[in-house]
């Protein structure tokens, strides 16, 4: 397998894959948040009835608070990263063979041998490539023909490389 294309300077793309790579590692604040908003809520319903209510309402209204900030969190650097990465937009390419995953973009090259790959996470927009538990690198599916997408589906698959959609 011998797979090439090239990534246009889009001031959009840097985004696109910092939003991406972003929703999968910021995902924990959402889910701690919703979980400290929701014992904080029930932490306030419950303590109205009761004496020391008023000592207790106080932390459950900062839990709620915390709560909310945390699930507000992962929206607020995905924006941030899209608004600052329009100046990032530089040409680049991937090369991908049976060994590794090349990358450049502008003067700056990398690579990821398959053998460190632990899975590919399959999103709308792009494989999200994982190197132990954390998103290394992702390759845009839409760049790709048609069938170079479909002949590295298969490659992943065969590998057991590939797990479920987003």
């Amino acid at each position: 397998m011998h797979i090439r294309f090239d990534v246009p300077a889009d001031p959009a793309y840097p985004g696109r894959v910092a939003a991406a790579l972003g929703s999968v590692r910021l995902r924990k604040f959402g889910y701690v948040g919703a979980a400290l908003a929701a014992v904080g809520a029930i932490g306030f319903a419950v303590s109205r009835g009761f004496s020391w209510g008023d000592r207790v309402s106080s932390l459950c209204m900062a839990m709620v608070l915390g709560g909310l900030l945390s699930m507000m969190y992962s929206p607020w650097v995905q924006w941030r990263a899209r608004r600052r990465s329009g100046r990032y937009a530089v040409e680049g390419a991937y090369d991908i063979t049976d060994d590794n995953i090349m990358m450049r973009s502008g003067s700056e090259s990398g690579g990821i041998a398959w053998d460190g790959v632990a899975r590919v996470r399959d999103t709308p927009e792009f494989w999200i490539v994982y190197v132990g538990r954390m998103p290394a690198t992702v390759i845009p599916r839409r760049l790709m023909s048609a069938e170079d997408a479909e002949t590295l589906r298969a490659f992943m698959a065969d590998r057991g490389l590939l797990v479920g959609s987003a």
